[in-house]
């Protein structure tokens, strides 16, 4: 099973690729996890990350597809893979078919995620994390017994800077503009997969689910 998750920040891509990464014993392969990994590890391509990471500018493109290029050909990628959040622009979704072609795999499905932009500022701009433990609550979905008190150590709750609305409708402007291409994009190719992202967590990974075994 070899997939790509979409979705604007907050919908839930991360949570629904670790439970089918459980499932199915696959990897889940995110850009800033692997960037961090390569770095790490010192590789050529992290190593020009690196450069670029320590002068405060963003990787270039073909530098991070170089990475995820070659986190796909480790072994555990052999059964198949969950792209997490990659590729984010037209551009590096063609650089990545490239890859994938020289490889030899093809993508079996992009799941794209589709939830409200307002429904989303809700989820995360009230996200609240102890500043002591690191706990994670929510003053709605998952709020703590006391307003602003932590249930588990008593420190006291922060909002994160990535957090607040501000910040989050930025991200959202970023991905209307710069990633929602790719839902034309793949669904040209005929790999498109849309899911409804404002369902209950089990909900959205039953529906992945019924996707894949189709």
């Amino acid at each position: 099973m070899k997939l790509i998750l979409l979705g604007p920040p907050g919908a839930g891509k991360g949570t629904q690729a670790k439970m089918l990464t459980e499932r199915f014993g696959i990897p889940q392969i995110s850009t800033g996890d692997i960037l961090r990994a390569a770095v790490a590890a010192g590789t050529d391509m992290g190593l020009k990350a690196k450069a670029f990471m320590d002068q405060g500018g963003l990787v270039p493109d073909e530098v991070v597809i170089g990475i995820v290029g070659d986190r796909l050909q480790e072994s555990d990628c052999d059964p198949g893979f969950i792209l997490d959040g990659f590729p984010r622009t037209v551009p590096q979704a063609d650089a990545l078919g490239e890859v994938l072609s020289e490889l030899g795999k093809d993508l079996d499905a992009v799941v794209s995620l589709t939830v409200d932009e307002e429904m989303l500022v809700e989820r995360l701009t009230g996200r609240r994390t102890c500043s002591a433990c690191g706990k994670g609550f929510h003053v709605r979905f998952d709020p703590p017994g006391t307003a602003g008190i932590c249930d588990v150590c008593g420190g006291s709750l922060v909002q994160r800077d990535d957090d607040r609305e501000e910040t989050i409708r930025r991200r959202l402007k970023v991905y209307r503009e710069q990633t929602a291409p790719l839902i034309g994009y793949y669904r040209d190719k005929g790999l498109l997969q849309e899911v409804d992202g404002m369902a209950g967590i089990d909900e959205v990974q039953g529906q992945i689910l019924g996707l894949v075994r189709k």
